[in-house]
């Protein structure tokens, strides 16, 4: 080997040519394998987020008219069919390999786009018409036949930049090897080898130039990507198109068919894959009928802006999927990574307070970015940013002077330069995205503005989203939490009754048995007190609903609640007990137990309320109308000293008592509750003569609402009411 040839080769392994990306490696296999139908297709693809943009992307465009267009990837991928699938992951993935290319934005590349995609859709079509199995292999080696071009670009700008845009054919092989001991079709080969491939597709770049006759016997795909180049690159070269097409055994009539479509198969795949080939009209165009039509750069604008929006709608469907803030931040610096052709990715929401832009711990740089902090009302650059709500692009030893903070931003994203974009949803703004790039993509990044602010509101909005349903979450949680501490207290305060009746019924068990007399009727109300204490329990955790049309009498609750009372000595001799019952009205639609449970903590407030004395009554006072609906009156009045006109005021709700306790303040509105359980109403009247609960219990059947019955008032002593039969 001269030593030339061995510099070139050694400059082709130093000039870091892109490795082929594995989404296309695993399609290959799939496609030798014949594996690929549309299930391993979309396992394949989905494991790809800038493949599955693009299919998501595509499938929503105008040519396919989908009724919903929403982002998920199975339906795309039915829309678009398997064909359509493999043809644009190919593409996409040869398409994005290609820009990668070191130097390959020192030249103008719309002309081999052209060539390539043209020589790309030849390929194809003719595999199909000769009936060779791997139609998108042939699709792949028309795309890669002339990558050696690129190849040595990156290899070798000074040298062969001048001949990057020369026609392609013999005489430049000539050149190449002249100049660079090495040609293109022979540098487009080493570079697929390399990709270990299990395909003849390094052949087919190395004979893309070889004379006809010597391709009789050649392997299928070596002869159709060889017509294929002819027809795109040499369209006048007749002789050597006829004997290339009876190689490969195609029919002129059908090689005019296929050179018919091209033109209009090549512009399609370019607007799918977001290659712009206006202003390539000095490339000779493909053979077809008629001349195509070079696109209007306004036209190629718009078209460009199209795709952006699709795309970013896209992406704010694929956010607002995400669960949680931490997943929504690394879905948005992914999917911008891959968007925007960005180094590493961070995003500074705004504080609670707006007055500041914070780290979040994720990914490598959790310790320092978890306490980092950037004040809004302090200047700088990515501060003024978010004023101006404009992408600011920064850089070392730019213009702009940087702040200690930005240049600890430089550091941690590792770059010179970075881009700075505020995520504004409205007027608001939820704070910065930060991307490390090279200072060469600078320019290019300005002219994305739009793209970027478009990108940031996208990914604003969902952090929004994100959090108002954090703290949605957390209210909720936080009510919930409230309300079983309330809970809890009730049940504490409620099960003491029992408790008290329970320790004083063991106190009298024990004189009895003592005495050797009977304690049958002690040890009924025992269990009683004990069920009770785990029905109250049970309240914490589960809401028993009263039976329907149950009724119960309410002569034997109060005796059994004053039986209670009495056997216990909780009620001292000082203080007298008068019931006045009837016989008719006597009973009430709800369960005994909650009345029984709202006497215990009216007569035991009494009975406190009056500790020199005085007398309770107990009075059931007939029926009442109120609001057409008809109801039994119980009253329970006491003669203490009544009560003051602020504690009057709140007396149903949870407030401070004279008594001592980490209960107290509680029992009158755990009456008012019960109360409302039973679907009754309750009133307060309190003067100097004392004070009277006045409690209206739904009577049987009355839910009928009888037209008229004369209301009655509950007593006509003079005093204060509070909040007259409230619900």
């Amino acid at each position: 080997m001269h030593q030339p040839d061995h510099d070139i080769r050694n400059r082709l392994m130093l000039a870091r040519l892109p490795a082929m990306p594995q989404i296309l490696i695993k399609l290959i296999e799939l496609l030798q394998a014949d594996d690929a139908g549309m299930a391993e297709l979309a396992e394949l693809i989905g494991k790809d987020a800038g493949m599955t943009a693009k299919v998501l992307a595509v499938s929503g465009s105008s040519a396919y008219h989908r009724a919903s267009r929403g982002a998920s990837l199975e339906p795309a991928l039915a829309a678009l069919g398997t064909d359509m699938i493999k043809t644009l992951v190919i593409s996409e993935s040869v398409f994005q390999t290609f820009n990668s290319f070191p130097h390959s934005g020192s030249a103008d590349l719309r002309p081999f786009w052209r060539h390539a995609l043209g020589a790309a859709v030849v390929a194809r079509d003719i595999a199909r018409m000769t009936g060779y199995p791997q139609t998108e292999e042939a699709w792949l080696a028309g795309l890669l036949h002339n990558v050696g071009r690129l190849a040595l670009l990156a290899a070798a700008p000074r040298e062969y930049g001048v001949n990057f845009m020369a026609r392609d054919d013999e005489d430049l092989c000539a050149v190449e090897q002249r100049t660079l001991q090495i040609t293109h079709t022979e540098a487009g080969a080493w570079l697929v080898e390399r990709w270990n491939l299990d395909s003849f597709l390094a052949d087919s770049v190395l004979y893309h130039h070889e004379p006809a006759e010597r391709l009789a016997t050649a392997h299928p795909l070596i002869r159709i990507v060889r017509l294929a180049h002819l027809t795109v690159h040499h369209p006048d070269a007749g002789e050597a198109i006829a004997t290339m097409a009876g190689h490969c055994g195609v029919a002129p009539r059908d090689l005019d068919a296929v050179l018919k479509g091209a033109t209009r198969q090549v512009q399609k795949a370019a607007d799918y894959l977001g290659i712009d080939l206006a202003g390539a009209e000095d490339v000779p165009a493909l053979p077809v009928a008629g001349t195509a039509a070079i696109a209007d750069p306004v036209q190629a604008r718009l078209q460009e802006e199209m795709r952006n929006m699709m795309l970013v709608a896209e992406m704010g469907q694929a956010f607002s999927r995400q669960q949680g803030q931490s997943a929504l931040l690394d879905a948005v610096t992914r999917s911008a990574r891959i968007l925007f052709d960005l180094g590493t990715t961070i995003m500074l929401p705004r504080d609670a307070a707006g007055q500041a832009l914070v780290g979040v711990a994720a990914g490598e740089q959790q310790g320092r970015l978890a306490g980092f902090s950037i004040p809004l009302g302090r200047g700088g650059a990515i501060a003024g940013a978010v004023a101006a709500r404009q992408v600011a692009l920064l850089a070392r030893g730019a213009a702009q002077s940087l702040d200690i903070a930005e240049e600890q931003l430089l550091r941690i994203l590792g770059s010179e330069a970075m881009v700075c974009v505020p995520l504004l949803a409205g007027q608001h703004c939820a704070g910065v995205l930060l991307a490390g790039v090279a200072a060469w993509q600078l320019p290019a990044m300005q002219k994305r503005e739009r793209f970027l602010l478009a990108f940031g509101a996208q990914a604003a909005a969902a952090l929004q989203a994100a959090l108002a349903q954090q703290g949605e979450a957390e209210r909720r949680i936080a009510h919930l939490a409230q309300e079983y501490r309330e809970a809890s207290r009730r049940v504490v305060h409620e099960v003491n009754n029992p408790l008290s009746i329970i320790k004083n019924y063991l106190s009298v068990l024990d004189d009895k048995l003592a005495r050797r007399e009977p304690v049958v009727a002690e040890m009924s109300v025992l269990n009683e007190e004990i069920d009770r204490v785990g029905q109250l329990i049970n309240g914490l955790t589960e809401v028993r609903a009263a039976p329907a049309g149950d009724a119960a009498d309410i002569a034997r609750v109060v005796d059994d609640v004053l039986r209670m009372f009495r056997a216990t000595a909780f009620i001292p001799a000082s203080v007298q007990v008068l019931v006045r019952m009837q016989e008719d009205p006597n009973e009430f639609e709800g369960e005994a137990d909650v009345l029984k449970q709202i006497l215990i903590n009216l007569v035991k407030n009494a009975v406190e309320a009056m500790p020199g004395g005085g007398r309770i009554e107990i009075a059931n006072r007939g029926h009442v109308v109120r609001d057409r609906r008809l109801y039994v009156e119980l009253a329970v009045a006491d003669t203490g000293p009544g009560l003051a006109p602020d504690v009057l005021a709140n007396l149903f709700s949870e407030v401070k008592s004279a008594k001592e306790g980490p209960h107290h303040g509680l029992g009158l509105s755990i009456v008012h509750e019960l109360v409302r359980k039973l679907d009754g109403l309750i009133a307060c009247r309190s003067g100097r003569g004392g004070t009277s609960f006045e409690i209206l219990l739904p009577a049987r059947g009355g839910k009928t609402r009888p037209a008229a019955l004369p209301a009655r008032r509950a007593d006509n002593n003079p005093g204060a009411t509070s909040d007259p039969m409230q619900g």
